[in-house]
């Protein structure tokens, strides 16, 4: 169990800080966005897990309700393979303080999905005041775009079932028809992907934990990639030159190489558009994610190493 909890230690602190870091220096992302959030996400993954699988086994080895639960259905070669009867000061002391994590992260995730709700409950109450003739502010009758009267020209989409874009009528004045559909596909991307959910997470762990370097870099990188990935989205649907012009026709009154978009300057969409360059190959694209999706598997192959390795 010592051994167990040492290795799941070293993999969690490796996958919090010198990885993360070097990531964020790494260029390739940017070109294939979406790869980008799937190896955060599987960092996270990783992190986690060796957090809750720590959890568990200094839970069981400190205190005998929970390793009776644990390991009842075991055969006793394997609770005997784990070395549970005498815990060290130091397992004691890292159970206590993962089961405060684990409270904490459960708090934050319930926090960030709550003031989540109330911003759109606030945002529908609004729209019900823009666009009183729609039946519940919203109606489903109407399809999912709503158009609002307003001069400055803004388009955006608001997470729910189903997913409702709106745009104004600055919008419609200002783009082409192609711009708009870009616009619009690109809100869709979002929609599609479910990007909100992966922005709650990471702004929940971001704010539980900021001093952790995967939990910050997490976050910043997130807000940013989706809107790379998006950004891809429209530009396969309507082309770059189409989606870059949209952008800067849409911000043009806030000021395009200054108006920070998430965590990063417009400017930078906007050239990276205009000066495309090419993806990942479909090899080094199926190498990554499959390399990836492998890692969150070490913390249970460290956890159950000495079970499978009592029964064999």
């Amino acid at each position: 169990m010592t051994f167990c909890l040492l290795l799941l230690s070293v993999v969690a602190v490796t996958a919090a800080v010198p990885v993360p870091r070097a990531l964020t220096r790494a260029g390739w992302p940017e070109r294939d966005p979406v790869v980008g959030l799937w190896v955060w996400q599987c960092l996270v993954a990783t992190v986690l897990l060796c957090c809750l699988t720590a959890l568990v086994l200094g839970a069981a080895a400190v205190f005998h309700t929970v390793r009776d639960r644990v390991f009842a259905p075991a055969p006793p070669a394997v609770t005997a393979a784990y070395d549970l009867s005498a815990a060290p000061a130091w397992a004691v002391a890292l159970t206590l303080l993962l089961a405060c994590g684990a409270a904490w992260t459960t708090a934050m995730l319930a926090r960030e999905l709550a003031e989540a709700r109330r911003r759109r409950v606030r945002a529908r109450a609004h729209l019900r005041e823009r666009a009183p003739d729609l039946p519940a502010g919203l109606s489903a009758a109407r399809g999912p775009l709503l158009v609002l009267e307003d001069e400055y020209p803004d388009a955006w989409w608001m997470p729910g079932s189903p997913p409702q874009l709106i745009v104004t009528t600055g919008a419609l004045h200002r783009l082409t028809d192609h711009q708009l559909d870009a616009v619009l596909t690109h809100e869709r991307g979002h929609a599609r992907a479910r990007h909100d959910w992966l922005l709650h997470l990471s702004t929940a762990l971001a704010t539980g934990f900021p001093r952790v370097p995967l939990f910050a870099h997490f976050c910043d990188q997130t807000h940013r990639l989706v809107e790379l990935a998006a950004d891809d989205t429209a530009s396969r649907r309507c082309g770059h030159l189409t989606t870059a012009l949209a952008l800067i026709e849409l911000n043009q009154h806030r000021g395009v190489l200054s108006c920070a978009s998430t965590h990063r300057l417009l400017g930078e969409r906007v050239d990276r558009l205009l000066e495309p360059r090419p993806r990942l190959g479909r090899r080094h694209r199926a190498l990554t994610t499959t390399a990836a999706a492998l890692v969150p598997l070490l913390p249970l192959l460290i956890t159950f190493a000495p079970g499978l390795t009592a029964l064999t």
